[in-house]
C-alpha cells in the first residue's frame, strides 16, 4: 500500500473515529482565537480555557488589548506560562489589527503573517477554524509526531512537514486532518508509550508492531 493510499483510508476512517473533532480552544469570533492560540503556545489548552473567559471579557476588542498597560495583560495571562513574552505578541498583533486592518482579525495568510508574533501555525488554526479557509496544516507537536509515525515525513521543522502533508492530504481535509491527529495524539498515540494494542488505525501505522515488539507501547489491560 502506498503512502498515499494510507491517507485516503485514514481520512476515511478519521472521522468516524472522532466524529466531533475540533479546536479545542474556546472561543466565540476571530480575535478570541487569535489571542487564545497565541496564549497556547508552550500550554494546555485545558489552562488557556481557563485564563480566556475573563480575559476575553475585559478586552472584547483589538484596540483594548493594544492599549492594556503590560503588567496589567501580564497578571491576566501569567498562568499561561511565558507570560512577558506573549503579552509583547498579543499587544503588537493587536495594535497591528487595530492600525492596518480597522479592528478586524485579517482573513488572508499574508496579511496573518504580517502580525507581529503571528507564524504560518498561528495563522492556520485562525484561517481553518475562525473563517473555514483551508490554506494549510496546522503542525503542532501531536501532528509532527504522529506524521513521523504514520511514515507521512521524515522531517522535524514543523513548515517542512506542512509541506508533506499538504502533498498527501485532499485539500478539503487540511483544517480536520490538524484535528484528527491532535485528537488520537492526545486520547491513543501518546508521546510516550502509545497504546497501540488498541489504536484505531494500527494496520495503517508502521510504526505500531515496532512500538509492541520493542515494549515501547502500553501494555494491553
Amino acid at each position: 500500500m502506498t503512502v498515499r493510499e494510507r491517507v485516503a483510508q485514514l481520512v476515511e476512517i478519521f472521522p468516524e473515529v472522532y466524529p466531533g473533532a475540533h479546536c479545542e480552544l474556546d472561543y466565540k469570533n476571530p480575535l478570541q482565537l487569535l489571542i487564545a492560540t497565541i496564549l497556547s503556545a508552550q500550554c494546555t489548552d485545558k489552562r488557556v480555557n481557563m485564563v480566556t473567559p475573563a480575559l476575553f471579557k475585559k478586552y472584547p476588542k483589538a484596540i483594548d488589548y493594544a492599549k492594556a498597560a503590560p503588567p496589567e495583560l501580564e497578571n491576566a495571562i501569567k498562568s499561561t506560562g511565558f507570560f512577558r513574552n506573549k503579552t509583547k505578541s498579543v499587544r503588537a498583533a493587536t495594535s497591528t489589527i487595530a492600525r492596518k486592518f480597522g479592528g478586524r482579525v485579517p482573513e488572508t495568510m499574508d496579511e496573518l503573517r504580517e502580525l507581529p508574533g503571528v507564524g504560518r501555525k498561528t495563522a492556520n488554526v485562525v484561517l481553518g477554524n475562525a473563517f473555514g479557509k483551508n490554506e494549510g496544516i496546522v503542525v503542532d507537536t501531536h501532528v509532527a509526531r504522529l506524521s513521523q509515525r504514520l511514515g507521512l515525513t521524515k522531517y522535524k521543522d514543523p513548515e517542512k512537514i506542512e509541506r508533506d502533508l499538504m502533498k498527501l492530504v485532499p485539500r478539503e481535509h487540511w483544517t480536520n486532518w490538524s484535528h484528527w491527529l491532535i485528537w488520537h495524539g492526545r486520547r491513543r498515540c501518546f508521546a510516550r508509550k502509545p497504546d497501540c494494542s488498541q489504536c484505531e488505525i494500527f494496520r495503517l501505522c508502521p510504526s505500531g508492531k515496532i512500538f509492541l515488539r520493542t515494549g515501547e507501547a502500553r501494555k494491553p489491560e
